[in-house]
């Protein structure tokens, strides 16, 4: 979403917000909690869980009064004396699974967060439950959350975690065997989650999109939501006081609602910045990424600090080599820090325990010398972890830029993408690569920047592809697409 003239609070703050609101029963939570909190068990589905991990830590969670989150088909014992929120999606095995702990009364209390709209027919085999289980008086709320979306960062949002068999995925929607029914689905599935993005934010957006796709269909069915909610004024999610964290934007920013056909070589395109190319090389997901490390065991690695992490706040969109010199700078700046608190201790003629208990106020005073770099010794370890993921991160890419060549793959695509000359033929180019993918992704960029392709240089690319022992599937797509 855009907007020239709107100042809108980021997705991911909000959503974090209304997050914190709900697992603490409603109330609103401040900055600093002075009050104990009430202790609670947290109850997820999968999808409950992939829209938590990204922003609220385990750390955070004890914060705000978590002793025990659970998915809700796991095994889970009785509970009696302590209250249960609830956070899953409102489909049926989780509304059974929801009935059977109201008929065994296994909470205090139950706080039933749904987080998308229940359907009156489930809503009703709640309320049996609750009634079968005399435990009607222990549901104290439940809520259509309308959080039916994943933020990764202030500016990015995803509807769904991805997965090879993701319902979202181009494939899924381009698929000649996708039945009408399942098409309309996944529409208003897309729908939906767009406009609990709208209500998480406040605002009704202007919505712009090309005719004649699937975008079209999911700006309609978008647009008929709102419109809808706007004219009921018993449940209007936009009335200022029921804006959740805020206030209702009067200005309307501007949504895009775009067709992946519309850009297909972007998507294929091999990427020469910091998050890209972890994006694209590692296994990176829910801002999570995994390494192998030199014993051959795989690491996991958080790349969400939440605004800590300097390097990747400044340089995540940058060319990988000023990533690499930021890396070194970050590197020295530490080191000469580290050198002057051990130049300091010796000064001091302490050692050990005793010279770390006097950091502080000596630190404190030699603040001017030391520059901006870390005055703290906290700080000091904090920085030296961060410096250590992104040499780890970034010696793992440069592994896969000298295996891959992705660095010359990146300027070969960069001329196709601009129309500009090649120095020598393209399947002499792609001949000598080792990676499948790689030759496929680039014998489709070209196809698709093409003008015009004739049959004969399609046939040479199916060819050329077959020699390699490469499917030719996609090839032929993209030409039934053109």
């Amino acid at each position: 979403m855009d907007g020239p003239h709107v100042q809108l609070e980021s997705i991911r703050r909000r959503q974090i917000a209304a997050l914190r609101n709900m697992i603490n029963l409603g109330q609103p939570v401040g900055n600093s909690m002075t009050n104990e909190p009430v202790w609670k068990v947290l109850i997820l589905d999968k999808f409950g869980m992939d829209i938590i991990s990204p922003l609220l830590p385990v750390k955070d969670l004890r914060e705000l009064g978590v002793t025990l989150h659970l998915l809700i088909t796991s095994h889970r014992e009785a509970l009696t004396d302590v209250p249960a929120v609830y956070f899953v999606s409102p489909n049926d095995e989780n509304v059974e699974l929801i009935s059977q702990d109201l008929i065994n009364a296994m909470y205090d209390s139950f706080y039933v967060n749904l987080i998308s709209p229940v359907s009156r027919p489930r809503l009703e085999t709640l309320a049996a439950a609750a009634v079968k289980g005399g435990s009607l008086n222990q549901v104290q709320k439940v809520v259509d959350q309308y959080l039916n979306f994943i933020s990764l960062e202030d500016d990015l949002f995803v509807l769904k975690r991805y997965s090879d068999m993701s319902s979202f995925s181009y494939y899924k929607i381009n698929d000649p065997t996708t039945s009408e029914a399942e098409m309309n689905a996944m529409m208003d599935s897309v729908a939906d989650a767009l406009f609990a993005v709208c209500a998480t934010m406040g605002v009704v957006p202007i919505i712009r999109c090309r005719k004649d796709n699937a975008a079209e269909l999911v700006a309609k069915r978008l647009d008929q939501k709102l419109r809808d909610n706007l004219r009921d004024a018993r449940n209007n999610l936009f009335a200022v006081e029921s804006v959740r964290a805020g206030q209702l934007h009067s200005s309307r920013p501007l949504l895009v609602i775009a067709d992946r056909s519309a850009d297909l070589a972007t998507m294929l395109h091999h990427t020469w910045t910091y998050q890209a190319l972890i994006h694209d090389v590692l296994e990176f997901d829910q801002n999570r990424i995994s390494l192998v490390d030199g014993n051959s065991k795989k690491k996991d690695y958080d790349m969400n600090t939440s605004g800590n992490d300097k390097l990747w706040m400044k340089h995540k969109g940058s060319a990988f080599p000023l990533v690499a010199e930021a890396v070194q700078e970050d590197l020295e700046a530490y080191r000469n820090s580290e050198d002057e608190i051990k130049r300091l201790k010796r000064a001091m003629g302490m050692e050990g325990n005793e010279a770390d208990e006097a950091m502080t106020s000596l630190l404190s005073d030699t603040t001017t010398k030391l520059g901006n770099t870390v005055t703290s010794l906290p700080q000091l370890l904090e920085a030296k972890k961060l410096i250590d993921l992104h040499t780890n991160v970034a010696t793992t890419l440069l592994d896969h830029i000298k295996q891959r060549k992705l660095d010359v793959l990146f300027e070969l695509e960069q001329k196709l993408l601009q129309h500009s000359p090649l120095e020598t033929p393209l399947l002499g180019s792609v001949q000598e690569l080792q990676n499948n993918e790689d030759i496929l992704r680039v014998l489709l960029i070209d196809f698709l920047c093409q003008p015009s392709l004739s049959r004969a240089t399609f046939d040479e690319y199916v060819n050329f592809l077959s020699s390699k022992e490469i499917s030719s599937a996609a090839l032929q797509f993209v030409y039934k697409l053109r």
